[in-house]
C-alpha cells in the first residue's frame, strides 16, 4: 500500500510540474532591444560567484511567473527561460527586457532594481541553461 501511495505522489507531483511549464511559449517578435543595448556585455560575466545573487534575486522576483527552475508556468504565461529563443539572447538584450519590461505580455519592469543586480539576474539566468544541459539525456549536450 505505501509503495503505490509513493508511485502516485511521484506521479501527480510530475504531471503538475509538466502541467505547470508554459511549453507552449513563443517569443514575442516585437519586444527587441536596439542594437546598442543587445551590444552590452554583463559586467559581471567573469565573476561566476555573483550568480549566487542573482539567484536571490530570480526567487525574489521571478519564481512567481517562471517558476523555480525558470520553466515558465502556462497559466501566467510566461517564459520558459530554458528554451533556446531565450537563451541565445545576448547579454545586453536579456538585461533590456529586464530592465524595460513589456507589460503587453505581462512582464514587468525591473528598473527599480540596481543594475548591478539585473545583471547579476542575466548571470543567474545562464546558470538555468547549464543546469537545464546537465540533466539532458542527450549524450551529445
Amino acid at each position: 500500500m505505501r509503495r503505490w501511495l509513493l508511485w502516485g505522489v511521484l506521479f501527480i507531483a510530475l504531471a503538475g510540474a509538466l502541467v505547470a511549464q508554459n511549453a507552449s511559449y513563443h517569443q514575442d517578435p516585437s519586444w527587441r532591444p536596439p542594437a546598442d543595448a543587445a551590444s552590452r556585455t554583463n559586467p559581471l560575466a567573469q565573476k561566476p560567484e555573483a550568480a549566487a545573487g542573482g539567484e536571490k534575486l530570480f526567487k525574489r522576483n521571478c519564481v512567481e511567473c517562471h517558476g523555480p527552475d525558470g520553466s515558465g508556468l502556462a497559466k501566467k504565461n510566461s517564459a520558459d527561460l530554458l528554451l533556446p529563443v531565450v537563451q541565445s539572447q545576448s547579454d545586453g538584450a536579456l538585461f533590456w527586457k529586464l530592465t524595460n519590461g513589456n507589460t503587453d505580455r505581462g512582464m514587468p519592469s525591473f528598473s527599480r532594481l540596481p543594475e548591478m543586480q539585473r545583471w547579476q539576474l542575466v548571470l543567474y539566468m545562464r546558470t538555468l541553461r547549464a543546469a537545464q544541459g546537465s540533466t539532458s539525456k542527450d549524450p551529445s549536450k
